[in-house]
This record gives C-alpha cells, sequence and structure tokens, in this order.
C-alpha cells in the first residue's frame, strides 16, 4: 500500500501531479463547484447524516424505554431484544456489501431510507398496541414482529452509514476539494452529536409519557424521511462523479452464474458458503487489515459508559443525575478527539497519529485497570479512576477511529468498498456480543473487575496488532527524529523509511 498523502491547505485533494496519476485521470474532468454551491452540497449531506444517524440513535435507545415500560420488574425483554438487533449485524452486514457495490449509490441510499423507517414506523405500532390493550394472548407475537423489525433497521442503517461514511464521502471529498480528514470528522462529530443527545431527548418524553414517547419517535422518523430522501438526491446530482460507471462495477455479477448451473444440492451448498466466506476471505487479505481488526477488538468494552458500566457506578453510590454529568463529560472528550484527530493527521499522517491516539487511549485506561487489581473493587477511589480514565480515553478512541477511516478509505478499491466495510461492522458486531458474553458470566457488581481487565487485554491486542501493521508498513515503529515530519512521501532519490 502506498503511503497516504495528507492534503493541506495549500496542497488540494486534485493537484496537478495527481492529473498525471493513472487512478485519477479522467478524459474531461468537471470544473470544480463554486464555494456557495460546495457548502450547500455538504450542508444537505450533513442533513441526511444527522437524520439518518439521529432517528437511529433514537429508536434504538427509546426501544429499550419502551419495552421496560411493557414489561416493568424484567431485563428478559429488553435483553433479548438488544441481543437480536446486534445478532442481526454480526451475520448479515457481510453479507450487505456486495449488494451495495453493486447498486446505484442513489438507489442504495433510497433503499436504506426506506428500511429505516418502515420498521420504525410498524414497530411503534407494536409497542402502542403492547401498552395499550389486553395483551396477554399477542404479546409473543407482537414481541418477535418488534424484535424482527429491529433487527432490519439496524441492517438498514448499517447500509446508510457504509454508503455515506466509507463511499460517498471519499466521491464527494475528491469532487468539491474538501479535505477528508475535515469531512469524516465532521460526520463523526454529527454521530457524537446524536449519540449523546437523542437518548437524553427521549428519555425526558417517556419520563413523562411512553406513549408520547412512543409517538414522537413515529412522527419525527415520518417527518424526516421526505428530508432526508430529497437532501441526499440533491447531493446526488449536485456531484456527477457519484454516477459510477455501471458496466465496470458489473463485472462482479459474472460470479454469481456459475451458480445457476450447479447441478446436485451439495454444489448448490459449496457455492453458497463460499459466497458467505468470500467477503471474510477478502477481508483478511486486505493491507489495511491490521488497522481494522484493531478497531474492530476496542468493541469488546465496558470500559464507556454504557448500561454494564452505568450499574457498576450505581451500585458504587453515584447518582444518576452524577453519572449523566459524567456521561456529558465523556462526549465533550470524544468531540475534542475529532478536531484533535484531522490536526494532527495533517502534521505526521495517519498511521503515526493511530499509533499515537491508540497508545493514548491504552495508557488512560490502565490506571483504572490497576485499580480492580490491587485495590477494593467496590470502593469510590476505583470507580474514580475508572470515570477519568474512561472520559480521557475517549480522546484516544475516536482519534484512532478517525486515522483508521483514513487508511481504509485510501487502500480499499472503490468497487469493494462496502464489502469491505460491512464485513468490518460485521466483526465490530461479534466483539461487542462477546462483551456482553463477559457480563453475563460475571453479572454481579463485585465481579465487575473481570469484564474490565478483559475489555484492557483487547486494548492490549489492538494495541499489538496496530503495532505489527505499523512495523509493517514503516519499518520501526518510532523513529524520533522524524516525530514531527508527517508520513509525507519522499522526494525521488532519497531512501525510503
Amino acid at each position: 500500500m502506498h503511503s497516504p498523502e495528507m492534503p493541506t491547505d495549500t496542497d488540494p485533494l486534485i493537484s496537478s501531479r495527481d492529473l498525471n496519476d493513472s487512478r485519477q485521470t479522467e478524459p474531461d474532468e468537471p470544473a470544480a463547484l463554486p464555494e456557495r454551491e460546495t457548502r450547500r452540497v455538504l450542508l444537505r449531506l450533513y442533513i441526511s447524516h444527522f437524520l439518518s444517524t439521529w432517528n437511529s440513535r433514537m429508536f434504538e435507545f427509546g426501544a429499550v424505554l419502551f419495552l421496560a415500560s411493557i414489561f416493568p420488574g424484567t431485563l428478559l425483554y429488553t435483553s433479548v431484544y438488544a441481543l437480536a438487533r446486534s445478532l442481526s449485524a454480526a451475520v448479515f452486514s457481510s453479507w450487505l456489501g456486495p449488494v451495495i457495490d453493486r447498486a446505484n449509490r442513489l438507489t442504495a441510499i433510497r433503499h436504506s431510507i426506506i428500511w429505516q423507517r418502515v420498521p420504525v414506523a410498524v414497530s411503534c405500532a407494536c409497542f402502542i398496541t403492547l401498552l395499550t390493550i389486553d395483551k396477554k394472548w399477542c404479546t409473543p407475537i407482537l414481541f418477535t414482529m418488534a424484535s424482527l423489525l429491529a433487527c432490519v433497521e439496524k441492517l438498514a442503517a448499517v447500509a446508510n452509514t457504509v454508503a455515506v461514511e466509507r463511499d460517498w464521502a471519499i466521491v464527494i471529498s475528491e469532487s468539491l476539494g474538501v479535505p477528508r480528514q475535515d469531512l469524516n470528522a465532521s460526520m463523526r462529530r454529527i454521530d457524537l452529536f446524536c449519540k449523546l443527545v437523542a437518548p437524553l431527548f427521549i428519555s425526558l418524553l417517556d419520563s413523562a409519557s411512553a406513549i408520547i414517547a412512543i409517538w414522537t419517535v413515529l412522527g419525527l422518523n415520518a417527518l424526516s424521511a421526505l428530508i432526508e430522501y430529497f437532501a441526499i438526491v440533491h447531493v446526488y446530482r449536485s456531484v456527477p462523479e457519484l454516477s459510477r460507471d455501471q458496466l465496470l462495477l458489473s463485472t462482479e455479477d459474472g460470479d454469481e452464474e456459475p451458480t445457476r448451473s450447479n447441478r446436485g444440492r451439495i454444489r448448490l451448498i459449496a457455492s453458497y458458503i463460499t459466497g458467505v466466506l468470500s467477503p471474510w476471505q477478502e477481508y483478511a487479505a486486505s493491507p489495511v487489515f491490521l488497522p481494522s481488526f484493531a478497531l474492530s477488538l476496542l468493541y469488546l468494552t465496558v470500559l464507556s459508559f454504557g448500561a454494564t458500566m452505568v450499574t457498576y457506578l450505581l451500585n458504587s453510590g453515584f447518582t444518576a443525575l452524577e453519572i449523566s454529568t459524567m456521561r456529558i463529560g465523556a462526549v465533550i472528550a470524544e468531540l475534542s478527539g475529532t478536531w484533535a484527530a484531522p490536526f494532527i493527521m495533517d502534521r505526521i499522517g495517519p498511521v503515526r497519529s493511530g499509533l499515537w491516539f491508540l497508545n493514548w487511549q491504552f495508557a488512560c485506561l490502565a490506571g483504572a485497570a490497576a485499580g480492580f487489581v490491587f485495590l477494593d473493587p467496590a470502593s469510590q477511589l476505583v470507580a474514580i479512576g475508572l470515570i477519568c480514565g474512561v472520559a480521557l480515553s475517549r480522546i484516544g478512541l475516536w482519534g484512532f477511529d478517525l486515522s483508521v477511516q483514513f487508511l481504509i478509505q485510501e487502500s480499499v478499491d472503490e468497487r469493494s468498498r462496502a464489502r469491505f466495510s460491512t464485513t468490518e461492522i460485521a466483526l465490530q458486531s461479534i466483539f461487542e456480543l462477546l462483551s456482553f458474553a463477559t457480563t453475563i458470566i460475571f453479572p454481579l457488581p463485585e465481579q465487575f473487575k473481570y469484564p474490565v481487565l478483559i475489555s484492557y487485554g483487547a486494548i492490549s491486542f489492538a494495541a499489538i496488532s496496530f503495532a505489527a501493521y505499523v512495523r509493517k508498513e514503516r519499518g520501526h515503529l518510532l523513529h524520533t527524529s522524524r516525530c514531527l515530519g508527517g508520513d509525507k512521501p519522499r522526494p525521488v532519490g532519497l531512501p525510503s523509511r
């Protein structure tokens, strides 16, 4: 893989040197959009991404609250619901990739919007029915339906995220001359804002009335669908490069033809298994497999302000208001990471910045992990150390996320971007399921140290994996004489690093 070149204010993404590169040469290069129109296109892209993320976050958190109101006194239904949603992503995400890669870009986004909005609307109808009628005879049916619809919504959200963040963002940044690391960071800030505010918004409504909260989710879901649809259509029509060459991409369709001519059930099953495993084989063979694997490992964690850690903090004597305040502080740290990442990548490149950010996360959580080993896990001192370590580590987490995302965007071919990204999401979902397993095996607050140490072990393994990638790419982990030199190509004739 070539060393990615980081654009700066004086080095546009499409320069005269780039025009000589065979990968970017076009017979008739379209004129750049005016600055005002560029801002308009970006605004509509951000609106579409915000609405998709907001509705997904609001529904994801709201559904748990609605089930808690419908089935008070038990966590069984919410646990099964959340497990089914995550399991669907783990099993079926890699299947989505080839579909997105072959589809027209606008068609793929349209379907993702429809298959996000319709399941949410029907799920809200199920929740309202369960809340308002005698539900003894229909509870299993409605709950099963709501769980299956949640799986469909999750997969559609994955498809939308992959298409926009891993494909559209690349084409738009190159077409409009927008630095890709800045565009990635802006999209990530939208994600984090929705992650913080959408659950708080739906929680306030649910505290007043679960019925009002459900109708609000339903209404916003229906209203935003039209806005999101027309916003993304405007982006598509304003950036001609998004109209990809269907002839080029359709060459992959030939891979499916032999299946029709296969004779016998065994050959058909073998062909199906090959089709399922193919994205994973391609993923593992990618030059950026190790960075992606390292990022995925970070999903095997309880070291975040999720339900597990919140439960531990409540048992340690903290109030819900105090924990909410801490969560806001953690999100502020996450947002600061999205501002720091583009600046640092521009100075030292995505490879070094990824190494620095991941080591920052590793170091911030070292004290928290040590506290659980050497001190009483039930003491507030350990809890405070955990809070501080987790909050500070979020800077490294999202800085590393953006660094790896840039490396993947640079290295993965256009025809397999979605296939790679959906396989990565499937792997992340598998590790997330494993994190649920750690708390199922060790469910008591006094046993929380074991999930913590397993999580820290996953971070350690992620750091080793990324260090192996850096060693492979650069031949060394740290070059003190060039720590601030960046990952930029050296002049011809000089020895490589």
